[in-house]
């Protein structure tokens, strides 16, 4: 088991950046792959980052690519999530989650899931 609780969420201007964390506790989290997604108001939860066990692979959406990154500090049990140059349409709850696979993208791969922070930015 894994157990996941994430923070840093709030209010933004459009241009802005905030920084997402995500501490978790349970199982060895270091031989998890984590990932972040988000799900905006009447909407599926989608993919925006993931980063592998040991943090030297990365992956990310297109619409992210360039503005947000991931990271990870294995010692801290933490994985984190950098957004910059926010856009009114980043507006979701973002959610962190682990997986026991490395490089997927897809909700049903991971096993465990935090509560979600929101974050909302306005234009």
């Amino acid at each position: 088991q894994v157990q996941l609780v994430e923070s840093g969420g709030g209010l933004v201007q459009a241009g802005g950046s905030l920084s997402l964390s995500c501490a978790a506790s349970g199982r060895t989290f270091s031989s998890v792959a984590m990932g972040w997604f988000r799900q905006a108001p009447g909407k599926e939860r989608d993919f925006v980052a993931s980063i592998s066990w040991s943090g030297t692979s990365t992956d990310y959406t297109d619409s992210v690519k360039g503005r947000f990154t991931i990271s990870r500090d294995n010692a801290k049990n933490t994985v984190y999530l950098q957004m910059n140059s926010l856009k009114p349409e980043d507006t979701a709850v973002y959610y962190c989650a682990a997986s026991e696979l490395s490089g997927v993208t897809s909700t049903h791969e991971y096993d465990y899931w935090g509560q979600g922070t929101p974050v909302t930015v306005s234009s």
